[in-house]
C-alpha cells in the first residue's frame, strides 16, 4: 500500500493495487472518491480536505510520501 498526501491541494491518497490501470471514480461521499478498477475491486481511496476529517500527524508510515508544498 502507498500513501501519498499532497499538502498543497490538502489531498491524502491510499493506492492499494500498484498496478498501472483504468480505473472508475465513484464519489462515496462528499469528500472522499474511490478508484474502482478490474473485477470491480477498490485501486484507491481519496480523500479531499483530509486535514479536517484526520489527524494526519497519526498515519502509519507504509510507503508514505509527502508531496512538499510550493511555498
Amino acid at each position: 500500500m502507498q500513501i501519498n498526501y499532497d499538502a498543497e491541494l490538502d489531498l491524502l491518497y491510499f493506492r492499494f493495487d500498484p498496478r498501472r490501470q483504468e480505473v472508475v471514480n465513484k464519489q462515496v461521499a462528499e469528500d472522499v472518491v474511490l478508484d474502482v478498477g478490474l473485477d470491480n475491486k477498490i485501486i484507491g481511496i481519496e480523500i479531499l480536505s483530509a486535514s479536517e476529517h484526520l489527524d494526519l500527524s497519526h498515519l502509519l508510515p507504509i510507503d508514505r510520501h509527502i508531496a512538499p508544498s510550493a511555498t
